[in-house]
Formats: structure tokens, sequence, C-alpha cells
């Protein structure tokens, strides 16, 4: 067996990622762009494939059959002087991958991750009690700052069954809630106040228990 090429090889984005080309096809062009870069076209016959691939001549046609189909490349046979033998068949890139569009895969690349980037920056991130004083006294409303971080601090910052996205957001729920329903009970109490005051009778009957436990 030949020498296995060790030019590099280019699958560019329309081939890698189109659902018309079988797997080996997209393997099968990259061989075809590294003769091409090692010399400046390629030549290669079928069992040279068949060999390099270990495959079947079907195979390989099947393969070649697929990118033509497809139009990502062209086959041409020439033939010898004044005669209909075949000297040799080239197979040619309908698009060639140039380095002007690597270049520009690679900006697309750097797009991509600043936006991944951006994405990080956008991830929930625990507002502190300071925060929260200062946005409620922005807001003018009647929202204790401790008891809303002690709530969520409780559910791990959760609502419902999804992470909180925007603290200021809920800070402005608890806002329109007091508005509407100040006095939802005898004792003066909003449905996330009484919530949050059974979570620490809790935590404060764990406390004294504990605190019984050692003494």
């Amino acid at each position: 067996m030949k020498e296995k090429p060790n030019y590099y090889a280019i699958i560019p984005a329309e081939v890698r990622y189109s659902k018309a080309l079988i797997p080996n096809a997209k393997l099968l062009y990259a061989e075809i762009t590294a003769l091409c870069n090692m010399n400046g076209k390629c030549t290669a016959s079928t069992e040279y494939f068949c060999r390099l691939y270990e495959v079947s001549k079907v195979s390989v046609q099947k393969w070649l059959k697929n990118l033509e189909d497809n139009n990502h490349i062209r086959r041409v046979n020439k033939y010898k002087l004044h005669s209909k033998q075949i000297e040799c068949r080239v197979i040619t890139l309908v698009n060639v991958p140039s380095k002007e569009k690597l270049s520009d895969n690679t900006n697309i690349n750097i797009t991509n991750t600043n936006l991944t980037d951006s994405n990080k920056k956008a991830l929930f991130k625990k507002p502190t009690l300071d925060e929260v004083k200062n946005y409620c006294i922005l807001r003018k409303n009647n929202i204790e700052a401790e008891s809303f971080i002690d709530f969520y601090e409780s559910k791990n910052f959760m609502i419902g069954k999804n992470k909180m996205k925007d603290w200021k957001a809920c800070v402005r729920t608890w806002e329109s809630r007091e508005k509407n329903n100040p006095k939802s009970n005898s004792k003066g109490m909003s449905k996330i106040h009484q919530h949050l005051q059974k979570n620490m009778n809790v935590k404060k009957k764990l406390l004294k228990q504990f605190e019984n436990e050692i003494n």
C-alpha cells in the first residue's frame, strides 16, 4: 500500500453539515482536498481509494457518485492522444475551499465564542443583600430585603421548577402583590411572608433541638 498523504484536508460547512451526503462521502471529500493540496489536482484512481480505506470498488464509486450528484465534485476522464483509452481521471472540487473562506470561518468561530461568553455573563447571579436593599429603596416599596433573600435562599433561588432569571423582576412581583393584597390574613401577612415565616420557625425549632442535644 502507498504511503498515506500527510497534507491537510478541508471539509467546508456545506459538506460537513449536508444531510444529503453519507458520512463516508464526506470523508472521501476531505481526502480529495488533501490530494489537491499535495499535487495541485486529484488524479487518484478508484483502486487507490479502495486500498487506502480498505473497502470495495462499489463503495468508493457510491461515495464519489454521492458527492457528484450533490454538486461537490466533478469527474473528468482524460484520454490518450488520438485514442479512446482513458489515461487518467481528474477529480475537481466544484467550490474550492480557499484561504479567504477559511479566514471567514475563523471570524465566525470567534464571533460564536464571543456569543458564548455573553451567554455565560448573562447567567443568573444571586443578588447580595445590599443590592436588593438599594433596588427596593430605588423602587420606594415596602419590601424587606432580608425577607426576600431568606425566602429565595430557602428555595435555592428557584421559581417553581425553574431557576430564577431576573431577581429584580421578582422584587417587582413582590411589590405588585403587596399593593394588591396588603392584608391577606388576620395577621396582615402575605402568602409569601407566611411561607417565609414557616421556614424560619422550622429553622428555629431545629436550632433549639440541636442546642438541647449539645447541652
